[in-house]
């Protein structure tokens, strides 16, 4: 099972409705029971983001991380959402 974490600024609103869409999206391309989502604030993460295969996230990131953080603020906006998706797959290796 894969690993995906959605972490935003205070991890309640914007990823709470990002874990929503991607469950959603997952859902919908068959890929739900080969990932597990983590919801949490980025502060919490820091030390632990080796542990997810793949990290979306809707707040800005340190940059000691920004490589391994997919922008997830399109799940919010609705543009870029097939290049999100696309980046996640590649990721989950999907």
């Amino acid at each position: 099972m894969k690993k995906l974490l959605i972490v935003c600024g205070a991890g309640h609103a914007t990823s709470t409705i990002a874990v929503a869409k991607v469950s959603e999206w997952l859902k919908a391309n068959g890929y739900d029971s080969q990932v597990k989502i983590y919801q949490s604030k980025i502060a919490d993460e820091l030390n632990r983001i080796d542990d997810y295969d793949a990290v979306i996230s809707t707040t800005i990131v340190p940059d000691s991380i920004k490589a391994k953080v997919i922008p997830g603020l399109g799940l919010l906006t609705g543009m870029g959402v097939d290049q999100i998706y696309s980046s996640l797959v590649e990721r989950l290796g999907l």
